[in-house]
């Protein structure tokens, strides 16, 4: 992962470039501010993956196995994680944000509707596994 994260870096540095040369021929501040936007996106995204490398590198005492020339695919075998195959969550989820959309054309009333059924879907995808049938 160590080599999207240079990559993510290589692009910070080139939207600097595009836009310092931006700035110069047309004196624009829409787009200077859109390219100074994609370098500040560029070069957050390129740290958090420089830095969560980092940290994985320390957990696993060595190397990730992406990151080794001699590794094989077989290394990356395993859990990846757990994914909830039963939740209705997701769709009340959906649902609350399709109502927040939705309040935008028809009234304020459904936005603020909407919005709180968003926070408390949130809630229950969140804490799903604290409480009730599914709680370990």
């Amino acid at each position: 992962m160590r080599v999207q994260a240079f990559m993510f870096y290589g692009c910070a540095v080139f939207f600097l470039a595009t836009d310092t040369v931006y700035w110069l021929w047309s004196n624009d501040w829409t787009g200077t501010t859109a390219l100074a936007l994609a370098v500040g996106l560029a070069g957050l995204i390129g740290f958090y993956i420089h830095f969560t490398v980092r940290r994985l590198e320390r957990a696993n005492a060595g190397p990730l196995y992406e990151d080794d020339p001699q590794g094989d695919i077989a290394d990356a075998a395993g859990e990846l994680g757990f994914f909830s195959p039963h939740s209705w969550w997701p769709l009340f989820l959906g649902l609350s944000a399709a109502a927040v959309a939705l309040g935008v054309v028809f009234g304020w009333w459904l936005v603020i509707l909407g919005a709180c059924a968003a926070i408390l879907t949130s809630i229950g995808l969140v804490f799903e596994y604290y409480r009730g049938h599914f709680a370990h």
